[in-house]
């Protein structure tokens, strides 16, 4: 179940509190986001829709860990996010967190299996135990047969499987995706799109995206729309 009205189960995996984010620029105040709440269940896929500059990407970073509200609260799996210190917010993201971007973000001299790899090599796992998530991870995205493939030698598509796998790899607690179709032609969105509907179905996995695709959003079992710093659920599937 999501909600935007605060009045949520306690339960919940993620819980935002009244959630403001301000920026200074020079002498200007900017409120990107006013007074937010939002509820979300393990196993949801929700898509956030709304125009450019209306705070999309910040909810993400927000939820991600990677910057903190100027007030109010946000609860992940049971752990307010602006408590933890530098260090143990960044052992917070590489535990609970996989990022899924617009533009991949491969590193082009490492091979499909070793950019998949990468978030494994601060785990303590075996060579041989990396190895086995690291297979299982490009199966699942249907690209076992390309695990010394550089991303040169991919299409976009492939490339952006390579990073979902990348994302599932070490299996955390949700996904953020940001426009993940973005750089995509239509056949290539329409795919990896079923793979993420796939892993939100069949594998329960949690999944939180921004796009400006329709037919992208289509596929998510909730959609909010994000205008002004507020937030608005527009529907469900």
């Amino acid at each position: 179940m999501v909600r935007v009205d605060g009045n949520g189960s306690g339960d919940a995996l993620i819980r935002m509190r009244e959630v403001d984010k301000v920026y200074h620029r020079g002498g200007e105040v900017i409120h990107v986001l006013q007074g937010l709440n939002l509820d979300v269940e393990a196993g949801e896929f929700v898509a956030f829709m709304g125009p450019s500059g209306s705070g999309k990407t910040t909810l993400l970073n927000l939820l991600g860990g990677l910057d903190l509200p100027t007030a109010g609260t946000i609860v992940v799996d049971g752990d307010e996010l602006s408590r933890l210190s530098g260090p143990a917010l960044a052992a917070w993201r590489a535990r609970h967190v996989g990022f899924i971007f617009q533009m991949y973000n491969l590193l082009p001299v490492l091979t499909a299996f070793q950019n998949v790899e990468l978030p494994l090599l601060l785990t303590r796992l075996s060579r041989a135990e990396r190895r086995d998530h690291v297979e299982l991870a490009l199966s699942l995205v249907g690209l076992a047969d390309r695990l010394d493939h550089y991303p040169r030698q991919l299409s976009g598509g492939q490339e952006q499987r390579v990073a979902i796998a990348r994302a599932i790899v070490a299996d955390p607690t949700f996904l953020l995706c940001d426009e993940p179709t973005g750089d995509l032609d239509r056949r290539s969105a329409d795919e990896v799109m079923e793979l993420l509907s796939r892993l939100s179905a069949e594998y329960g996995k949690t999944l939180l995206m921004v796009t400006h695709d329709p037919r992208a959003a289509e596929r998510a079992g909730a959609l909010l729309h994000l205008d002004k710093g507020v937030l608005v659920e527009a529907g469900r599937r």
